[in-house]
């Protein structure tokens, strides 16, 4: 049998298996991400000084709390909220006992990320549907995130290349996926083939969704 058969035959199941829990770390927590990422994001900017909500208390907390979260490196956090993903999930090891602190980590980068995106519409176009009337509720679904759409998915894009490194970090702990392989058979066991084939699958999985999230919003641009 030769050096290639023998390492599909013993390695192909656990790569295979380990490429699953990767997307489903990563599908998962990025769902939960933009549902908490986005509606915070559009809060940053209503409440801004001089927006439609206008509120110096809420934009302040809200900017003080995103920024702490993000100063946290994720394999930090990741201890440190231990207790509370036990407590909410039931467990702190696996695809299941990650998938909190990924959205914790994430949603705030999310959040900053649609902040930059929605503020790239001009002030002269909110303005012009606010002078005829339009209420806050439409100017956001149909200016603001219709306007942002193509840097809301490039901003996405990057977000969901972030969570692939942190998955990977997260496989430190037991996590599962690409990571969990690459560092208990890759570095504690020496298997360098291992080591390679998860390094080269990260790679195609990153450039792959880095391609398709540039081509989207290529093409929403265009319209």
């Amino acid at each position: 049998m030769s050096r290639t058969d023998q390492f599909i035959e013993q390695w192909l199941p656990i790569i295979g298996k380990s490429v699953v829990e990767t997307f489903q770390m990563v599908g998962i927590s990025l769902f939960f991400s933009v549902l908490i990422g986005i509606p915070l994001g559009i809060l940053i900017v209503l409440t801004r000084p001089g927006q439609a909500l206008d509120n110096k208390i809420i934009y302040q907390l809200t900017n003080l709390i995103i920024n702490i979260v993000r100063s946290v490196p994720f394999i930090i956090l990741l201890f440190f909220i231990l207790p509370f993903t036990k407590l909410l999930v039931g467990t702190s090891i696996g695809v299941k006992g990650v998938i909190v602190p990924l959205v914790i980590y994430s949603a705030p980068y999310i959040a900053r990320l649609m902040e930059s995106a929605l503020l790239e519409v001009e002030n002269g176009v909110i303005e012009a549907y606010t002078a005829m009337g339009i209420s806050t509720p439409a100017i956001i679904w149909n200016v603001l995130l219709r306007e942002a759409r193509p840097s809301i998915i490039l901003g996405l894009t990057i977000s969901t290349v972030s969570l692939i490194g942190a998955t990977a970090m997260a496989g430190m702990v037991g996590a599962g996926g690409l990571g969990d392989v690459a560092y208990r058979f890759g570095h504690l066991r020496y298997e360098v083939d291992v080591m390679y084939a998860t390094v080269f699958i990260l790679i195609i999985l990153v450039q792959s969704i880095q391609s398709i999230g540039n081509r989207i919003a290529a093409s929403i641009k265009k319209d």
